[in-house]
């Protein structure tokens, strides 16, 4: 059992992305229906913590609004105040795919600021880690631009406040929602002291974004690492690149602080991704970072919410993962449990050759200094 902290605000699920139908051209003939990235997963995951009793296990963690200038940290400051302009009246587009209502601004900042309130709560030792169920997700967040329900950089932002708070030289970013982390790519792509790890679907979301060949430039060669896995990639998939990729390449980086991007869009059932994740695999891959966080950083690890579309699914997801982080358990039967039971769902050889081919990268993360040792 370990002390877990949760950040949670039900002003999170009142950010609001309409219907999403007139993103898409249709001549019309598109009913209109619910956006996809809406709060409803969210929200029937902190359901599920509620009544098993879970939550009332876990250390309430409070967020808040991130300020400006953690936020231009990491974005333009005239992306910001846009942003601000656009949610004081009926709100607008941040980018690409990234619409959102009146009053998102603060909603964002709230998310961006939520991540910050677990990092600092691991790193004050106020718990042994956490997790931050946030919303609207962040990791296709670019410095001037917003992209696939992105606003703001909530993983990025938290990071440049733990090196400028917490004086952190080295921070890892290990992302497995199931689609690359480009925005987080993009924030420290000259910078070798963040490693930004990305295992998603290849080819999936951004296009053409994610491939093994963009390792970073600079200073910060090599401390980009990109795990494109075949779509229909399992559990077996997925524990084989943490262990030959991903666990390498953090114990040769040595953070001190390890942040996930937690998404559960990678599960069997969601449908933004194609791969096969039950829900189970989520709390192994969470048992992995748990144990790299006990070798490497003092147990510093914060998980920040991503996507996962499933709503029957993610809350399962997330229950698994939370149990992991805390060593409780709910006591509850995975209805989805036949999901790990399918044809493919371990290592297959072409899942192997795209992990090979990332691992070769792992030689070319920077070490610390030898007096760091």
């Amino acid at each position: 059992m370990r002390r877990t902290g949760l950040v949670w605000h039900e002003r999170y699920m009142w950010h609001d992305t309409g219907s999403g139908t007139a993103e898409l051209p249709s001549g019309g003939w598109l009913e209109p229906h619910i956006h996809v990235e809406n709060p409803d997963t969210k929200r029937r995951l902190k359901n599920l913590l509620d009544a098993s009793g879970l939550t009332d296990q876990l250390i309430a963690l409070p967020p808040r609004e991130a300020t400006d200038d953690e936020l231009c940290r990491v974005h333009g400051r005239a992306y910001v105040e846009r942003i601000r302009e656009l949610s004081v009246g009926r709100g607008g587009e941040a980018g690409s795919e990234a619409p959102f209502g009146n009053g998102s601004f603060e909603i964002a900042a709230l998310a961006a600021g939520g991540t910050i309130a677990a990092v600092d709560a691991v790193l004050d030792g106020r718990v042994d880690n956490a997790y931050a169920l946030v919303r609207p997700p962040g990791h296709h967040a670019l410095p001037d631009f917003g992209m696939g329900f992105c606003i703001f950089a909530n993983v990025a932002v938290a990071v440049r406040h733990a090196q400028a708070q917490h004086v952190l030289g080295r921070v890892a970013v290990v992302d497995w929602d199931v689609h690359h982390g480009n925005g987080t790519q993009t924030a420290f792509w000259d910078d070798g002291s963040v490693l930004a790890i990305s295992l998603h679907q290849d080819g999936c979301y951004p296009a053409q974004s994610g491939a093994t060949s963009e390792i970073g430039d600079g200073a910060g060669t090599g401390a980009t690492l990109n795990i494109p896995l075949p779509s229909g990639s399992g559990r077996g998939a997925y524990l084989a690149a943490l262990d030959q990729v991903v666990i390498p390449a953090l114990e040769r980086f040595q953070p001190e602080l390890i942040i996930v991007a937690c998404g559960f869009d990678a599960g069997a059932l969601d449908p933004l991704g194609r791969m096969m994740l039950a829900a189970g695999a989520f709390g192994e891959l969470t048992d992995r970072m748990l144990e790299m966080a006990a070798q490497l950083c003092k147990g510093r690890l914060v998980l920040s919410h991503e996507g996962g579309y499933a709503a029957g699914h993610v809350p399962f997801c997330g229950l698994a993962t939370i149990e992991a982080l805390s060593g409780l358990s709910a006591g509850i039967e995975d209805p989805f449990a036949y999901l790990g039971e399918v044809p493919g769902y371990d290592l297959q050889p072409h899942q192997q050759a795209a992990i090979g081919a990332a691992a070769t990268n792992v030689e070319r993360v920077p070490a610390p200094p030898a007096t760091e040792n």
